[in-house]
């Protein structure tokens, strides 16, 4: 079983997303002993943002692509490569300004990908990425599950997940992390009590 860990919290020890989701990894691999798990930081490791360069990359043939493009080419196939041989994916979501970070949508973009993880038919888009199981760490300094505010954050990623065919998608949430030390720590206590009674119960 392979195991694919994404962190895309910019504050290092002091975030609670990259806490959990190592709580989440740490428990699979209690449930899963045979889990091998690939780590993908992309705050310490950024992968840039789709441009133009990317396209032309894709388009150009490998002895006729430059330096620039021969880096782009390269991080693109090496993140979708990941991401497809991935029978599961724990991704570390804070919210940033009502959405993912920055980071995280970059990684998006790299593997969503028509012809490989996404194809368009005459009956409209299917996703090729279905026997996948996706545990999604929330965090938010508010409260936004459910809200309007938190419809480009949560509902964004179980759009693009359900648009690459998976539906078999956990959320360990901590919200209202903001709010005060006694509420972020029922947050985050009820956050690891998911994690260590409800996520890997039947395992």
């Amino acid at each position: 079983m392979k195991l694919l860990h994404i962190d895309s919290s910019i504050l290092g020890d002091n975030s609670a997303s990259r806490q959990l989701s190592g709580e989440v990894v740490k428990a699979w691999q209690v449930a899963e002993p045979s889990a091998v798990v690939t780590y993908r930081d992309l705050a310490a490791d950024a992968i840039s943002h789709f441009s133009s360069t990317t396209l032309v990359a894709a388009g150009t043939t490998a002895e006729l692509r430059n330096a620039a493009q021969q880096h782009e080419a390269e991080l693109s196939a090496s993140t979708l490569a990941e991401f497809i041989a991935a029978d599961a994916v724990v991704i570390a979501a804070p919210m940033y300004n009502f959405t993912v970070p920055t980071q995280l949508k970059a990684w998006i973009d790299r593997v969503a990908v028509a012809g490989q993880t996404v194809r368009y038919t005459e009956a409209g888009p299917e996703g090729l990425c279905g026997g996948k199981k996706v545990v999604i760490v929330s965090t938010s300094g508010g409260i936004h599950a459910g809200q309007a505010s938190g419809i480009a954050h949560e509902e964004y990623l179980k759009l693009v997940l359900g648009f690459l065919g998976i539906t078999d998608i956990e959320i360990v949430r901590a919200e209202g992390l903001a709010y005060g030390e006694e509420v972020r720590n029922n947050a985050m206590t009820a956050a690891q009590a998911k994690i260590s009674e409800q996520l890997f119960a039947a395992a």
